[in-house]
């Protein structure tokens, strides 16, 4: 969705300060973007949105760069610049749908496209050329927002919760939980240390699954998980053959740990085809994993809440939010249901992070993360 020009114009004279938030996540389908002014930074208004399909050569490029390959430095820097153009272009477009000028825009926050993420070895790479952007939007760009979280010991992620206590924190105890290629949960409680962690795979699994055996990117809806059965022995040794799931925060993980050859070596060793298992029972099993190890980890590590808010692209799923809701103890709704739209969260995140780094406000929190200290998130890339 994007707010026409017609509808934008009358925010030209804006109390400000905008904000652009960009976010290209591990699914790897594309780039969101919004536009928003941060009058009020606790509840940012978002004024146009954008999501930008991810050119099917640029999409198959990073998946590649997520193992080692031939000529990789160069490759990633060129994937670098095609992204940054593609960010450029979302710029360009949310910009003209509001009918703002560039210099009205006191900062861009843009992710990157992470390929590698061991912060146990002290690193973490997310793919960008923020002077690239920089250059070609005129705006200043703040990038790379998870090194110095590690080097301050830290996971590095998820970035997010310090955004979301301040979108979604109140008087009552609650969960957000991101359903993008890895699900990612913050814990809300009043007068509690913020708290979030990885859970597991998300759709990251779903997609590869799904896209191999109907040569679709994804499930639409969970309608071909819906065509097969659950298969709880299945379910069980998938989640009692990853020590992962069972470790405690903080943690986050990514394609690196959760990608086809886990599936593969996991499905041989079950060997699903003497159970007779259909690839849409596999499916089906696999949704049910993603829902299984989220309950798990709240159950664990977020007993008390009272809700769980939902967003990011699973969120669409509608088989994915019935098994949340059959296996979690509380009430499951969506952000939208609280202002934000699903596919907006991650990259309202951004734009809040933009601001957060250029307001002092440190986000990366060692109560999430692990670090020795709270860091200030961000490198700035002046125009």
């Amino acid at each position: 969705m994007i707010a026409s020009p017609e509808a934008g114009r009358e925010h030209a004279n804006l109390p400000g300060p905008l904000y652009i938030g960009l976010m290209s996540g591990t699914s790897t389908d594309g780039v969101d973007g919004v536009l928003a002014d941060f009058a009020q930074p606790n509840r940012p208004r978002i004024l146009a949105s954008l999501s930008t399909p991810m050119p099917p050569s640029l999409r198959a490029e990073f998946l590649a760069l997520n193992m080692p390959g031939h000529n990789e430095l160069a490759r990633a820097a060129q994937a670098g610049n095609a992204l940054a153009r593609l960010y450029a272009d979302t710029c360009t477009r949310l910009i003209s749908a509001v009918g703002v000028q560039h210099k009205q825009v006191r900062a861009i926050g843009a992710h990157g496209q992470t390929v590698r993420h061991d912060p146990a070895a002290g690193y973490t790479i997310q793919i960008n050329a923020p002077a690239l952007l920089t250059e070609l939007t005129g705006i200043d760009v703040i990038a790379d927002f998870r090194s110095r979280d590690v080097a301050a010991g830290g996971q590095g992620a998820p970035l997010v919760p310090a955004f979301h206590h301040a979108l979604f924190g109140g008087d009552r105890s609650c969960a957000v939980l991101n359903l993008g290629g890895i699900a990612n949960v913050t814990v809300l409680a009043p007068g509690q240390p913020i708290g979030g962690f990885d859970t597991g795979p998300a759709n990251v699994l779903l997609d590869m699954w799904a896209h191999e055996h109907t040569g679709v990117a994804y499930d639409e809806n969970g309608a071909w998980a819906a065509s097969g059965q659950p298969h709880a022995g299945l379910l069980a040794y998938l989640m009692r053959s990853e020590p992962w799931f069972a470790q405690a925060p903080p943690k986050s993980t990514g394609r690196d740990q959760f990608n086809m050859a886990w599936l593969s070596k996991r499905l041989a060793d079950y060997d699903t085809d003497s159970h007779g298992l259909a690839p849409a029972d596999i499916q089906a099993t696999l949704v049910q994993l993603t829902a299984h190890t989220i309950a798990q980890a709240i159950a664990s590590h977020g007993p008390d809440i009272q809700e769980l808010l939902v967003c990011g692209g699973g969120a669409l799923n509608a088989q994915l939010m019935e098994a949340l809701k059959a296996t979690l103890g509380c009430p499951v709704q969506t952000t939208a249901e609280r202002g934000v739209p699903v596919q907006q969260v991650e990259a309202l995140a951004f734009a809040w992070l933009a601001w957060a780094h250029d307001t002092g406000v440190c986000a990366g929190l060692p109560s999430v993360t692990g670090a020795r200290h709270p860091a200030l998130l961000g490198c700035r890339y002046p125009a």
